[in-house]
């Protein structure tokens, strides 16, 4: 598609870079103005937001790193050159919410509280990002013939150039939009702590597990044809399930 906005003499703006950033502000946007509806200072999630970019992103670095090892060990330089693309959204919210674990505590908060306040803006942030990730042609879909495909043609794009391919960046997208704006309705019925939070986690898993099957860039397989971002996403469902059926249990026995 587009994947250098400008250049201004060596300096070159990346346009994945700035839908990244859009989408994080926006993101914490959100979340800062349902902190403050919970009675909760938006400061405190300013700070705990900006140590989980920081961390999520080192961590979706690393194992999209480790999951195109075999390029990374020929072109060891280019493992810094995240303006390009080149993130795996399971590491980092693994690595995001360890961060937010220990902010958590150390400021004395509830974590399923926090959770639901951070779910709708990662949704969101998710949904503009993703639009970075189609400029820059990474997280390409397979080839297909069906009305919608795309075709990228530009020399700087991650992706294969002058073949109809899923645009699975618009699925994954579209997708996060609609999580989000599903997340915002169920606050208006929310029963219990961590509602919003354990659903985000179902949605996202599940919309992982689909798109998935027609990403067409390198992607490491487990169990058969499993990659390692369904076996993540299958776990995360799994997990969340659970806590869900908990929650229900302990909110019906109150």
């Amino acid at each position: 598609m587009h994947p250098n906005l400008f250049s201004i003499g060596p300096i070159t703006i990346h346009t994945y870079g700035i839908f990244v950033a859009t989408g994080i502000f926006c993101g914490v946007l959100v979340a800062m103005k349902i902190a403050k509806e919970n009675g909760i200072s938006p400061n405190i999630i300013s700070d705990i937001c900006f140590w989980m970019i920081v961390s999520g992103v080192v961590g979706a670095r690393i194992v999209y790193v480790i999951a195109n090892i075999g390029y990374y060990i020929k072109y060891p330089i280019e493992i810094l050159e995240i303006w390009k693309g080149g993130l795996i959204f399971c590491g980092g919210l693994i690595s995001a919410c360890i961060s937010a674990i220990w902010f958590i505590k150390k400021y004395e908060l509830d974590f399923w509280t926090i959770g639901d306040i951070l779910g709708p803006g990662v949704a969101l942030g998710q949904a503009i990002g993703r639009l970075g990730c189609f400029m820059a042609g990474c997280c390409y879909g397979k080839p297909t013939n069906c009305p919608w495909a795309v075709v990228f043609h530009d020399p700087h794009s991650l992706a294969p150039l002058n073949i109809p391919l899923h645009p699975t960046q618009i699925y994954h997208s579209l997708a996060c939009l609609i999580i989000f704006m599903i997340l915002i309705l169920m606050k208006k019925f929310q029963t219990y702590r961590g509602q919003i939070f354990l659903w985000y986690l179902v949605l996202h898993s599940i919309q992982r597990l689909l798109i998935e099957r027609f990403r067409g860039d390198c992607r490491p397989v487990f169990f058969g044809n499993m990659t390692i971002t369904q076996f993540t996403s299958l776990i995360i469902l799994i997990t969340a399930g659970i806590f869900i059926i908990l929650k229900k249990k302990e909110n019906t026995q109150k």
